[in-house]
């Protein structure tokens, strides 16, 4: 539904698929009419490896990039700035592993369907994958990554600001 009213845009300027949708509760009465459940969750093929991936991304460097920073002497150790660091790092990490999964998503998500709701476009998670790789190239798989780190960087840092935080407690 995110996905279906972000792509939306006057068809001057449309690009990909439109759905048309009126409103957030239309988007979900025509996703189900149309598709059923099923139709509401097309696409977490994409969304859950990009979670799984994203997370251990974020909990595998974080650590060591605050001990990192640390050991240079950048940051005296247990310093809110060296975790404000070790933050910034695993921002970083989390955005260049989960856009590509985030463009997969986007491109099942947002693709058209037929009548039993199967994608026009892509049969699949790794169908999509290839037809990016093979059409675009690999940085077709890393589109909008400007953007995913200016969402996710701050939100992993602060996240991981105020875990590190609250464990000290």
């Amino acid at each position: 539904v995110k996905t279906h009213l972000q792509a939306q845009t006057l068809s001057a300027v449309a690009v990909g698929h439109q759905h048309n949708h009126e409103n957030i509760s239309r988007a979900f009465e025509s996703i189900y009419k149309q598709h059923g459940v099923a139709g509401l969750w097309r696409g977490v093929t994409g969304a859950v490896p990009r979670v799984a991936v994203g997370s251990a991304a974020q909990l595998a460097t974080f650590a060591s990039a605050k001990d990192w920073v640390c050991q240079r002497q950048w940051f005296g150790e247990g310093s809110w700035a060296a975790v404000l660091a070790g933050g910034m790092v695993s921002g970083v990490a989390v955005a260049v592993t989960m856009t590509p999964f985030d463009v997969v998503s986007t491109r099942l998500y947002n693709q058209p369907v037929d009548a039993d709701g199967t994608g026009k476009l892509y049969r699949g998670f790794l169908d999509c994958i290839l037809q990016i790789s093979s059409k675009e190239g690999l940085l077709g798989l890393y589109k909008g990554i400007g953007a995913v780190y200016l969402r996710l960087g701050p939100h992993t840092v602060l996240s991981l600001f105020f875990w590190d935080e609250l464990r000290k407690m």
